[in-house]
């Protein structure tokens, strides 16, 4: 198995803003505690690769709501990677005082490693996602492959773009589709959906390491005909490139990817951040947050804004995956552990 993931896996490279949610304006109260040099609090947000964009802008309306409430001045950094790998970076050291992951299992880990408390999902509304969205297909100009659902990409002779599932959430969430769909489709049988999902994996060209990794490979370096990822991710690159000949292409069937956040409490505890992490994870729940979340693709859970965003976001049937397949820590014992269905799969493929 790792012979095959080595030999498909290739490393890749304000104005002031209101507050309007209660729980934020109680947060900002709270007196700041760390401080540097020059006066101004420092965070550390871990996040997920193809959020990068996403975080300079809510970045800045947050430090100017916390501005505006206390009158002290913050600074929020960022660190970019691979889902997985970034919850096992901050287990190792990376000091994150907050994370914003685009999958439960990864705050999970952390939470098993002592880095964050066992109720991190009740500390926030929605089990923690302020936001969501579901892995979509992104296409050359007129779709020749004809790619519109899960099963074509085990078509003979289409090449796959995606995220490696044991690094990335986003390939993670591209896998389940996978599975989910064929699974549907064969009344349940597990056998032929692991079928499917081997004859896919057999058409990934570069399985990258993590989203962003998978986008440069399909837009920049122009290989593969489909790339699968996240909503979010193709809409913005359709919009930072107006004039390249993409499809996007959305299945009748997708899974919910939820995007949780959690405060990393070993850390805070240490840098005496506590209120001043808090303060932000609940600042994405609130409308100016959400509006920066839906401007950049993501399904939101404020009623208000998902409604002013309504047009932007094609119906689809979303399946929940817990509802559908049990605890995060079920799918992942079945899936993902070793010699779990991605290890069977993958061990069917050709050296």
């Amino acid at each position: 198995m790792d012979k095959k993931l080595k030999r498909l896996t290739q490393p890749t490279s304000s104005s002031r803003r209101r507050v309007v949610a209660a729980g934020l304006s109680a947060a900002l109260t709270l007196p700041l505690i760390a401080r540097a040099a020059a006066g101004a609090a420092r965070l550390l947000n871990v996040s997920y690769d193809v959020s990068r964009e996403l975080f300079t802008q809510i970045n800045p309306a947050f430090a100017s709501a916390w501005k505006a409430r206390t009158g002290h001045s913050v600074e929020v950094s960022q660190s970019h990677g691979g889902s997985s790998a970034q919850a096992r970076a901050v287990v190792e050291g990376l000091q994150a005082d907050v994370v914003t992951l685009n999958q439960v299992t990864d705050i999970l880990f952390l939470q098993k490693s002592g880095m964050v408390a066992a109720n991190w999902r009740q500390r926030l509304p929605y089990q923690a996602s302020p936001s969501y969205s579901l892995p979509v297909f992104l296409v050359r100009a007129g779709n020749p492959r004809r790619i519109r659902n899960w099963d074509d990409l085990a078509r003979p002779g289409v090449k796959v773009i995606l995220a490696n599932p044991k690094t990335s959430g986003n390939g993670r969430y591209a896998y389940l589709g996978i599975y989910t769909d064929a699974l549907e489709k064969n009344r349940g049988d597990e056998r032929r959906a692991q079928d499917i999902v081997t004859r896919v994996l057999g058409n990934v060209v570069v399985m990258d390491t993590g989203g962003r990794g998978a986008t440069t490979t399909f837009v920049e370096r122009e290989v593969g005909d489909v790339l699968v990822t996240f909503e979010s991710e193709v809409n913005s690159i359709r919009r930072e490139r107006p004039d390249a000949a993409f499809q996007i292409v959305v299945p009748p069937l997708s899974v919910q990817a939820d995007f949780p956040v959690a405060v990393v409490d070993k850390v805070v505890d240490r840098h005496g951040t506590r209120e001043l992490a808090t303060a932000y994870t609940q600042f994405l729940f609130t409308d100016p947050a959400q509006e920066i979340l839906a401007r950049n693709f993501n399904r939101v859970r404020s009623a208000a804004v998902a409604q002013r965003f309504q047009r932007q976001f094609p119906s689809v049937r979303l399946v929940a995956l817990e509802q559908r397949f049990g605890s995060w820590e079920a799918i992942a014992r079945k899936h993902f552990d070793e010699g779990g269905v991605l290890d069977r799969s993958l061990a069917q493929l050709p050296h």
